[in-house]
């Protein structure tokens, strides 16, 4: 039976786990992918629903990998997936976008994050999550990796 994990509510009222699978380091040898893919299954089974990827991991193989754990279960998954800092402008970030829905194999992502700030003007960025998620290619967005500064800076936008 699986076990239950914590949430947390977000803005929307939907709840998340508080606990997921990462996979840093996964997709980038061929030889371990099936054993990759079998451990997220795992963690499936075992109610990890939430799986954090990201487009830098393994440059897409991380996504492929989930891509095959979560195939005939996506329905089940809390997708996480990152948009790197070189790729958070008005057009880069619909690309990347694109690009990880593709090696995901899926039509969304649950919670779309800027992985880290750059020089990108945040605002921009946040345009451009708000197209996506008008479009319904992602759920909600966020950020990764940022510190106070940089998340007053986020909150004071409008």
């Amino acid at each position: 039976m699986p076990s239950t994990i914590r949430t947390t509510t977000l803005p929307s009222g939907e709840a998340v786990p508080v606990l997921g699978q990462g996979t840093w380091k996964m997709g980038e040898d061929a030889r371990r992918h099936a054993d990759e893919v079998n451990a997220l299954k795992l963690g499936l089974d075992l109610g990890m629903t939430l799986i954090d990827t990201a487009e830098m991991y393994a440059s897409g193989g991380a996504e492929e990998v989930v891509a095959d754990a979560i195939a005939g279960r996506r329905d089940e998954v809390f997708l996480v997936s990152k948009v790197l800092p070189s790729n958070a402008s008005r057009t880069g970030v619909p690309a990347a976008c694109e690009a990880s829905l593709r090696h995901l194999r899926t039509d969304r992502i649950d919670l779309y994050l800027l992985h880290w700030p750059g020089s990108v003007p945040l605002a921009e960025t946040v345009e451009a999550f708000e197209a996506l998620k008008k479009a319904g290619k992602i759920r909600h967005w966020g950020v990764s990796n940022f510190d106070t500064h940089e998340m007053e800076e986020l909150v004071s936008l409008p």
